[in-house]
C-alpha cells in the first residue's frame, strides 16, 4: 500500500533530538542549516540541559514536545536512538530523520540495535529515513535535516534520491558553490530500514516541483517493486540511475558502507532498461546530468551539430560521439552553402564544423552567432554544442546572442564548453548558466550529457510493450 509522505517533507513542526548548543556539532549545525533556509514552520530543539540554541528555546525532554510537531530529526548515539524513537512515538510523532550511524554498516551489535529499531517502526506504524542518513532536504518548505554545513539550499527542478551520505553534504555543497542549478528534493537513504527507493521514486515521481530524479543505489530492497514504480514514472519524467556494485570490489565496498547487498550487473542493467531508467557509471554525471536536465529540453533524437575551433577537436570529438551513440548528421545543403557563405573560400564546411576560419575572417562573435543559428535551423541537428575559444588576444564574444539564440529554438538544447584563458571561461559560466545555458570545463561533458538526454527522451517514448 501507497503511504503518505507529505509530512517527511512538508512538516509543520520538526523537534530536534540531540540538539547541541556547541557549533560544529551535528545537532547544532542541523538547526544552523534550518534557520539558514528560512524554514518556516515550528523548531523544536530537544536537549536536557534546555536553554538556548541560536536563539530558540530548548525543550528538556521529548514528553514536552507539543501536539503539532510531525517530524522528529533523531542525532543521538546509536544505543540511545531506539528509546528516543519509541518516546517520540508515544507523543504522536509519525515521521522520522535517523541521522546517526553505528548501526548494521559496522557490526553485529549495530545490527542488533537496527533490529529493534525495525520492531519499533513496525510496532508503531512509524515512516522513517535512515539511519545512518545524512538527512533529506525539501527547496519548497525550505526545510533540510541535513547537518553537514550547507546554508540556503538553492530552488531547482531536479531531485536526488542516494544511498550515500556524501551527496546530501559536499557534493551537494559543491552544486551550490560551484554550480547554478539547484535541487527540489533530496532524499539521503541511508541503510534504508524503512523508507527505502522504491517509495522515494514513487514520491518524487507524483512531485510537481520534481521535473527528473537521479539516484545513487548500492542495491534494490524491493527490486520487482522498484521496476514496477519505475517503469510507470519514467513515462512522465526523466529517471537517471547510478548503482554501484558491478564488480567484486564495488560489491564488497558497498557491503562495508551501507550492508548493502549488491545485485549482479547484468541483472540490474536488463532490469532498468525494461523500467526506461537511464543507466550511468560514473559519479560526477549524477552532477553533469543534474545541470542537464535542469536547464535543457530533451533533444528530440540523437543527431548533434557542433561547432569548434580546430580541426584536431572535430576530428576526436566526432569518434567521441559516435562512442557514445550520438550521431552526427549531414547537413542540408542549404545549410552547408549558408556555412560556406560566412567562410573563407580555402574550408570546406560540413558537420561539424570548423568555425575558426569564419571567425579569423569576420569576428569571433559573428562566425559564432551566425553559424550556431545556421544549424539550429537545420532539422538534421537536435543539439547544438558550441566549443568556444577564449582568449582576451583573438577575442571574448557578448554571450547574449547564445542566450537569445536558446530563446529562438527553445526545442533544440544547446551547450557550451571551452578552450583558451581560465579567466574567460569562468566569466563566461557566470554569465550564461544563470540564463540557463548550461557550460562545461571540458569538452568532452556536453557530448556526456546529451547522451545522458537524448537516452532519457528515448525511454519516455518507449513502447507500451517495453514495460
Amino acid at each position: 500500500m501507497k503511504r503518505d509522505l507529505t509530512a517527511l517533507f512538508e512538516p509543520r513542526g520538526v523537534a530536534i533530538i540531540g540538539a547541541s548548543a556547541v557549533p560544529g556539532k551535528p545537532g547544532h549545525e542541523v538547526i544552523r542549516n534550518i534557520l539558514a533556509n528560512g524554514y518556516p514552520g515550528k523548531l523544536y530543539p530537544v536537549n536536557p540541559k534546555g536553554g538556548t540554541i541560536l536563539g530558540i528555546g530548548v525543550l528538556t525532554s521529548i514528553a514536552a514536545l507539543p501536539a503539532d510537531c510531525d517530524l522528529a530529526v533523531i542525532i543521538l548515539p546509536a544505543a540511545a536512538t531506539p528509546g528516543a524513537l519509541a518516546d517520540c512515538a508515544e507523543r504522536g510523532i509519525r515521521n522520522f530523520v535517523l541521522s546517526s550511524g553505528g548501526f548494521a554498516e559496522v557490526d553485529e551489535a549495530g545490527a542488533a540495535i537496527q533490529e529493534e529499531l525495525v520492531r519499533i517502526i513496525a510496532a508503531k506504524g512509524l515512516q522513517v529515513l535512515g539511519p545512518n542518513t545524512s538527512g533529506h532536504t525539501s527547496t519548497p518548505q525550505a526545510f533540510t535535516s541535513t547537518f553537514f554545513p550547507q546554508g540556503k539550499i538553492r530552488p531547482g527542478r531536479v531531485s536526488y534520491i542516494a544511498q550515500t551520505g556524501n551527496f546530501g553534504t559536499h557534493t551537494l555543497r559543491a552544486i551550490m558553490t560551484g554550480e547554478h542549478f539547484g535541487v527540489a528534493r533530496v532524499v539521503g537513504l541511508g541503510n534504508k530500514i524503512d523508507i527505502d527507493e522504491t517509495e522515494a521514486l514513487e514520491y518524487l515521481g507524483a512531485d510537481p516541483e520534481t521535473a527528473a530524479v537521479l539516484i545513487y543505489v548500492e542495491g534494490f530492497k524491493r527490486p520487482r517493486r522498484f521496476l514496477e514504480v519505475a517503469a510507470e514514472v519514467t513515462r512522465r519524467k526523466p529517471v537517471v540511475l547510478l548503482i554501484s556494485g558491478a564488480t567484486e570490489a564495488g560489491r564488497q565496498a558497498a557491503a562495508a558502507h551501507t550492508a548493502a547487498m549488491a545485485s549482479p550487473d547484468r541483472i540490474v542493467d536488463g532490469m532498468l532498461r525494461q523500467a526506461g531508467v537511464v543507466r550511468i557509471s560514473e559519479y560526477s554525471h549524477l552532477v553533469l546530468a543534474g545541470k542537464a536536465l535542469s536547464m535543457l529540453p530533451l533533444p528530440r533524437g540523437r543527431g548533434v551539430s557542433f561547432l569548434a575551433p580546430s580541426g584536431a577537436m572535430l576530428a576526436v570529438l566526432s569518434d567521441f560521439c559516435v562512442r557514445l551513440g550520438l550521431a552526427i548528421p549531414p547537413l542540408d545543403p542549404g545549410t552547408v552553402a549558408r556555412l560556406q557563405a560566412i567562410s573563407p573560400a580555402y574550408i570546406r564546411m560540413r558537420n561539424p564544423v570548423d568555425i575558426w576560419p569564419a571567425a579569423t575572417a569576420t569576428g569571433v562573435e559573428y562566425a559564432y552567432r551566425e553559424g550556431m543559428e545556421i544549424v539550429l535551423k537545420d532539422s538534421a541537428a537536435d543539439a547544438v554544442v558550441a566549443v568556444m575559444m577564449l582568449t582576451p588576444e583573438t577575442g571574448v564574444p557578448d554571450s547574449r546572442f547564445i542566450v537569445e539564440l536558446a530563446a529562438k529554438y527553445p526545442e533544440k538544447p544547446i551547450l557550451v564548453t571551452f578552450s583558451g584563458d581560465k579567466k574567460c571561461m569562468d566569466e563566461y559560466k557566470e554569465a550564461l548558466e544563470p540564463q540557463g545555458i548550461p557550460t562545461f570545463p571540458e569538452i568532452e561533458q556536453p557530448f556526456e550529457a546529451l547522451a545522458i538526454l537524448a537516452r532519457c527522451r528515448e525511454a519516455m517514448n518507449r513502447p507500451q510493450s517495453d514495460s
